[in-house]
């Protein structure tokens, strides 16, 4: 090849990638590893176990893990059947768009948007207060919450613009290092024969354990739990081999994700015994830290200097969904801007393929929507983490549940996938059981958030309007191109 050629195919390639983000770059481990950052595993099981168990069914928690993971596994069923068809960052707008029509499709990109976002930026809210609290407890030095904030947006920024691969190889670290320490004291619990009244599997397993109580708020919370793993298909785009290899990663993060949490939350009523579990649960409520739940078994069972270990954990648990959510919605930012639902410059893309620009404005949209609680010297944690990570879940329930409808729309209208437990029943029961689920959470709305019932009204009002808004959005933009791929 003579050094016109070269040049010629060099730019050919150059051009071929321009408006795309970077083949080849993950594999099912690498989605998995996202995935499973955007959980915030250890987040999830100190904030959302003790308080599903206190004011929820009690020990029968476990149970509507299990219960939830069968919901979310219907949904992924018909949501990976939709996958094989389409491959696209904007995965679920795009995939509602097929079936419900373009308006409808970008209604609900308003929607993903604002529910990454939102759950951003709450994770920014418990990220900064237990960082400060962290230094000033080893330093005796107090820092504002919302200065440590900052700080990790730039870093926040950087690793997004380094490109994917580097985010899934720090994210791998985070996420191994804190499943590593509740998988080996579940492990060590079960194997031990449980705590001091021993496994309890009727306890938290039986039909009268999941159904005691207020099974709907356990069921909520555990729901809530799940949020994330749709992130499978927004990396699509960037997979190896994508439609096997998303498949593939959104069954295996369903699957980890139900075991993980059902399992691990088994064998913490265990270890406190099933007949206080309930009332200990409540006990760290009233103290104003519901961690004390989850780090005093496992201080119990390995040691004190888990105290000092198990609170950093927490901060890198933060720090890597707020990585992973990041990245998420930079991607949709992108695939926005390429259809031309929003402008074509943040299709920008860096050397490394990365979206760069759409990274500023995500980074920005977080400044906007974290300093208002700083500025106003509002409680990170009960106003900024509680109120944007229920609006956040109450969003993407929606999402689910419109995606589902669209998976049956879709392929009733095309037939380019006749089976009918992927395209019609398992849809539909998914469907079913996401309207449940969001039912629960308007119900609870008040207590998912922590607030008053005022507050908790305009909150849930936030994702019509942005449904709406989003709806506008297209018909404004109806006769504008999309950005050629």
């Amino acid at each position: 090849m003579d050094s016109q050629t070269a040049v010629a195919s060099h730019t050919a390639h150059d051009s071929s990638m321009t408006g795309r983000l970077k083949p080849d770059s993950l594999g099912v481990l690498g989605i998995l590893f996202f995935v499973l950052s955007a959980q915030a595993p250890l987040t999830g099981i100190a904030g959302a176990v003790p308080i599903a168990i206190a004011i929820g069914n009690g020990t029968g928690a476990p149970a509507a893990y299990l219960a939830a993971g069968v919901v979310v596994l219907l949904f992924s069923i018909g949501f990976v059947a939709m996958g094989r068809h389409v491959v696209d960052a904007g995965a679920f707008y795009t995939y509602i768009g097929k079936g419900l029509g373009r308006s409808a499709g970008s209604g609900s990109a308003g929607v993903a948007l604002f529910a990454y976002c939102a759950i951003q930026a709450a994770m920014y809210g418990l990220y900064g207060a237990t960082v400060s609290g962290l230094v000033e407890h080893y330093t005796d030095v107090r820092i504002a919450w919302w200065i440590w904030t900052l700080l990790t947006m730039v870093i926040v920024q950087v690793l997004g613009a380094a490109g994917i691969e580097m985010g899934a190889k720090l994210l791998a670290v985070f996420v191994l290092a804190e499943f590593s320490v509740l998988i080996v004291f579940a492990l060590v619990t079960l194997f031990k024969g449980g705590g001091p009244e021993g496994l309890g599997l009727g306890d938290s397993f039986s039909p009268h354990a999941a159904l005691q109580g207020a099974p709907g708020v356990a069921l909520m919370f555990a729901v809530a739990s799940m949020f994330g793993f749709e992130a499978t298909a927004i990396y699509g785009e960037e997979a190896r081999e994508p439609r096997k290899t998303v498949p593939r990663a959104t069954y295996l993060s369903v699957a980890v994700i139900t075991c993980f949490f059902a399992f691990t939350s088994w064998m913490l009523v265990s270890a406190h015994g099933a007949s206080t579990a309930t009332a200990e649960a409540g006990k760290a409520l009233e103290s104003g830290d519901a961690t004390t739940f989850v780090f005093a078994p496992i201080a119990a069972q390995f040691g004190a200097w888990t105290g000092d270990v198990l609170p950093v954990l927490l901060a890198t648990s933060l720090f890597a969904g707020i990585l992973a959510f990041h990245n998420s919605a930079n991607r949709y930012l992108f695939s926005l801007g390429r259809e031309g639902l929003l402008p074509h410059r943040l299709t920008g893309l860096n050397r490394r393929h990365s979206p760069w620009v759409a990274g500023i404005v995500q980074t920005a949209i977080s400044v906007a929507l974290v300093m208002p609680f700083a500025l106003l010297g509002k409680d990170p944690v009960l106003t900024l983490f509680s109120w944007f990570s229920g609006v956040a879940v109450l969003g993407i329930m929606l999402l689910y549940f419109l995606t589902s409808v669209s998976v049956i729309v879709f392929f009733r209208r095309s037939r380019a996938d006749t089976r009918p437990w992927n395209t019609l029943v398992a849809p539909v029961l998914g469907a079913l059981g996401i309207a449940g689920a969001i039912w629960l959470i308007i119900e609870n709305f008040t207590t998912l958030i922590g607030g008053d019932a005022t507050t908790s009204v305009w909150l849930q009002l936030t994702v019509p309007a942005v449904l709406v808004l989003g709806l506008v959005v297209a018909r404004l933009t109806r006769q504008r191109p999309a950005a050629t791929r």
